[in-house]
């Protein structure tokens, strides 16, 4: 992803989620995807669907482990 991508893509979850502590960052060694941070903590990955040049999304994956549950 670009850097323009990545910063559009910050301020676009920075407002839906209501949190500025959101930052995309760009992954070593791969063009098609970001991780998504919270402050130091990893929540998932961003992945860029281009397949259809005319039809550009971005998909965001996040697990959840079973034991965060129950806190």
């Amino acid at each position: 992803m670009t850097p323009e991508e990545i910063s559009k893509l910050n301020k676009y979850l920075r407002k839906l989620f209501g949190n500025d502590s959101i930052e995309v960052r760009r992954r070593p060694r791969k063009d098609d995807s970001a991780e998504v941070y919270i402050g130091d903590e990893f929540i998932g990955v961003l992945f860029k669907d281009d397949e259809d040049p005319n039809d550009l999304s971005y998909n965001f994956q996040m697990a959840i482990l079973d034991y965060d549950l129950d806190d």
